[in-house]
């Protein structure tokens, strides 16, 4: 059965004894992946069918997990760990056979009679690490495609969500023989052992910080990487979005999870002529969902906690910096750090060198900044890093044009938010400082697959191209170099 390495709370486990398990875990995966090279549809499909029962089987044990982490509400659970993974893995099952399938390839002008195609091959020995804030969802899923494709897997969930972690273990331990996928857990020197060896595949999730790390050490062995980052994802809701639509979809995908969502909102450029009835509109959803005052919000169940203190006085710290430097707090603003605790919070008036203008919120804080230009709002979102996601709302064709051409992002949404993930047929990813590569349906089969290509003589055209290079060859170059 799979390998599960736990440690307890505040204890560091040797280097040594990690490295060692590690290793010896990986080196059983060797053999196992080179057989796997070899393995059917219906030998994936099994696999994948088992992961997809094993989280049905414990969905109500995963709602449990995640309300002692961070006080998650089960409905949550459900729609960003438990639906996703189901929805993977469904979608693999039924795709699968297509997806395998040698893709045939027409000859260009210079290969005439040749056969060529494209075959998937397993990449071999994967590592997929997952953060914290949808632990499950961002393992899982990630695995779907990697045993799709074939290959072997190690993964390593957060440890910031113990009780999420440990229950994946558990489930992975009961399905999985240790060679075909294992699980450890612990904290950084289990994921510098892991990074220290060379897999042919990594798959991480989390910060674009971290996500340098994790290349930096995937170039050593030159891994391939799949990088799901962050940064901050910018809204534009102009003067003639539907407002009321807007901030009931925005203040959804805003505090799902209290914030700590890489494709959630990060701030809010609306035209100043609706920005006041904008704010008025998300204040009574954000009332609506969670209470009025601090005090109903941190009874409320549908608002889940930040995940520990250490992030709650980050995310406070720049909440109390921006109102330093002259930001005016709209709605909310009380944080109570000892319960992991910020009332959603929408913030204007703020300066430019207030920290929550450059740095990655994740978490329940929302700026919303009044602008009159379009153009000069492009200007600033093209003068920051590439986000992972940008939302517009808007019923002019042209802005939304004008937008879409003139920036970049890893997806966008027009009048929605968030739901770009959840389309299995597109794919999900950044792109620069937001990410590398992309993930879900195929996108995830061909991240785990290497695309090779194969060619085949059916009858031998280039010979007359081959030494001695006479006259009549010379010749026939130059027809060539004209025609093509």
């Amino acid at each position: 059965m799979s390998t599960v390495v736990s440690y307890l709370p505040g204890v560091t486990p040797t280097p040594s004894g990690v490295e060692a398990e590690i290793q010896r875990v990986f080196e059983r995966q060797r053999e196992t992946a080179i057989r796997l090279r070899t393995s059917t549809a219906q030998e994936r499909i099994a696999k994948i069918k088992r992961l997809h029962d094993a989280v049905m089987a414990h969905r109500t044990a995963i709602h449990e997990a995640a309300y002692k982490d961070f006080k998650k509400p089960p409905a949550e659970v459900d729609l960003a760990e438990v639906l996703p993974v189901i929805s993977e893995a469904k979608h693999a099952m039924r795709a699968l056979k297509g997806w395998m399938k040698p893709k045939g390839v027409w000859p260009t002008s210079l290969t005439v009679g040749l056969k060529s195609w494209i075959q998937y091959e397993p990449k071999g020995r994967c590592l997929i690490i997952s953060p914290w804030n949808y632990n499950v969802n961002l393992c899982f899923s990630p695995l779907v495609s990697c045993i799709a494709a074939g290959n072997t897997a190690i993964l390593k969930p957060s440890e910031m969500t113990p009780h999420l972690s440990a229950l994946m273990a558990k489930i992975v331990k009961d399905i999985f023989p240790e060679d075909e996928v294992a699980l450890f857990e612990g904290d950084v020197a289990v994921s510098t052992a892991l990074l220290d060896l060379p897999f042919d595949h990594i798959f991480f999730t989390g910060s674009p910080a971290v996500g340098k790390v994790v290349m930096a050490a995937a170039a050593k062995h030159l891994t391939s990487v799949t990088l799901e980052l962050g940064g901050k994802s910018p809204t534009i809701i102009d003067e003639t979005a539907d407002l009321k639509l807007a901030a009931r979809t925005l203040m959804w995908g805003k505090y799902t999870n209290n914030g700590q969502t890489c494709i959630a909102p990060d701030y809010v450029y609306a035209h100043a002529s609706i920005k006041d009835a904008f704010i008025k509109e998300c204040v009574a959803v954000i009332e609506e969902n969670y209470g009025r005052s601090a005090k109903e919000q941190m009874g409320s169940p549908y608002l889940a906690r930040v995940v520990n203190e250490r992030h709650t006085k980050r995310i406070n710290g720049l909440l109390t910096d921006a109102r330093a430097r002259g930001a005016r707090i709209l709605c909310g603003g009380e944080a109570v750090e000892s319960e992991c605790f910020i009332q959603p919070t929408l913030l204007d008036n703020i300066p430019a060198d207030a920290k929550i203008q450059s740095e990655e919120i994740f978490g329940p804080l929302l700026p919303i900044i009044a602008y009159t230009d379009l153009d000069r709002v492009i200007d600033e979102i093209n003068a920051q890093p590439k986000p992972l996601a940008l939302y517009i709302w808007s019923k002019t064709e042209g802005n939304i044009e004008k937008v879409l051409k003139r920036t970049s992002a890893g997806g966008t949404c027009i009048n929605h938010c968030v739901v770009q993930y959840a389309h299995g047929n597109l794919p999900f990813g950044g792109v620069n400082n937001s990410g590398i590569g992309s993930a879900h349906g195929i996108f995830g089969f061909k991240a785990f697959s290497h695309e090779r290509a194969v060619v085949r003589t059916r009858f031998m055209m280039a010979r007359v191209l081959f030494p001695p290079y006479t006259d009549f060859k010379a010749k026939m170059l130059n027809i060539m170099l004209k025609t093509q």
